[in-house]
């Protein structure tokens, strides 16, 4: 029997491996089968176009495995790079394109090639508007487009996360330890150069008070006065950690979508961050909850935020209010009434 939806997973990053998964899971709530094919590990190589051709040809032999096996009706290609070779088209779903992220000659190849797929596409599923903008006219034009963010849910009620926001004084801190903001800040940076941990660091030491700390998720060990490298956590390690934060601060030099920012916010988290190239819509949220924490000047948008951090000015209520689409019931409504429809022909 024919499965329905062919998933075709590179799963290069754990953020990718989780948003395949919700997106398969989402398929079946949906009433419809789904089939989920890895391309499994790819060698590492030097150039962004050797990159790109690896996994695109390991993204190809798992398409025709998991057609040969599976006879699906529809395909959904997880990013634009594991559609590139694709032996069928299908859906392709993409957080930023070749045409965004590979200028010059990091993608001289790849993005002839994308633009061709794309306009073959039956259906462009972008995680953001932002992430339409680079394509050409003619493909926008040529191919329907929903946007599907991935599905970004508050690791605890939200009841809890106000609670753990009104205990961030010390004395609430002694008597519901479980739910203070203890943590003044915290940041993601497991690639430091992508992620701008010089920056980070270099605004944290003009910008901390004595007693306040930076936990840094993705790096180990001591990084400088007041901040410390977590390590790789778990995701259940991590989002208790961003539910004890005060501050999610961010300087990367471009964002693609911004899962680790959405993430913070959901968990209640104030949202300092500097511009990036990319689409980065947790930006845009951020500049809409509180302008004072994003720009250039980071150091004083991170004294701006921990100053805030203990009032109760409404901040994360309005996060969440900014978020809904971004939650799984969006997430699920937009599978069920659009995406399939377009695929399946129903």
């Amino acid at each position: 029997m024919a499965t329905d939806i062919l998933l075709v997973s590179l799963g290069t990053t754990a953020g990718w491996r989780g948003a395949d998964a919700q997106l398969a899971a989402a398929i079946e709530r949906a009433g419809a089968t789904v089939a989920t094919v890895a391309a499994g590990p790819v060698p590492q190589v030097r150039t962004f176009m050797a990159t790109d051709l690896v996994q695109a040809r390991a993204c190809r032999a798992a398409a025709l495995r998991g057609i040969a096996e599976h006879a699906p009706r529809g395909l959904i290609y997880a990013s634009s790079t594991a559609a590139l070779l694709a032996p069928r088209a299908g859906a392709i779903w993409f957080d930023a394109p070749a045409a965004g992220n590979r200028r010059g000659r990091d993608g001289l190849w790849q993005r002839p090639v994308e633009r061709r797929r794309m306009t073959a596409a039956p259906l462009l599923l972008p995680m953001s508007e932002q992430s339409l903008a680079p394509l050409p006219a003619a493909v926008r034009a040529a191919t329907p487009a929903v946007v599907l963010p991935v599905p970004v849910e508050p690791s605890a009620p939200a009841a809890v996360l106000a609670d753990a926001a009104q205990a961030a004084s010390p004395a609430d801190a002694a008597s519901a330890p479980s739910l203070a903001r203890d943590v003044a800040a915290i940041a993601y940076a497991a690639d430091r150069v992508k992620k701008g941990l010089d920056r980070i660091l270099a605004a944290w030491a003009q910008a901390r008070r004595p007693g306040e700390t930076l936990l840094v998720a993705g790096q180990s060990g001591p990084l400088g006065e007041g901040a410390e490298g977590t390590g790789l956590l778990a995701p259940e390690g991590y989002r208790a950690l961003l539910r004890r934060a005060r501050v999610f601060v961010a300087a990367p030099l471009r964002e693609d979508h911004g899962i680790a920012q959405l993430e913070a916010l959901a968990d209640g988290c104030r949202l300092v961050s500097t511009p990036a190239t990319g689409p980065y819509p947790a930006y845009g949220l951020a500049r809409a909850l509180n302008p004072r924490y994003v720009g250039d000047d980071l150091a004083a948008q991170l004294r701006a935020a921990l100053d805030d951090g203990a009032a109760d000015d409404g901040y994360a209520a309005r996060a969440r209010e900014l978020l809904l689409p971004y939650r799984r019931a969006s997430f699920d409504a937009a599978v069920r009434e659009r995406v399939l429809p377009l695929l399946l022909g129903r």
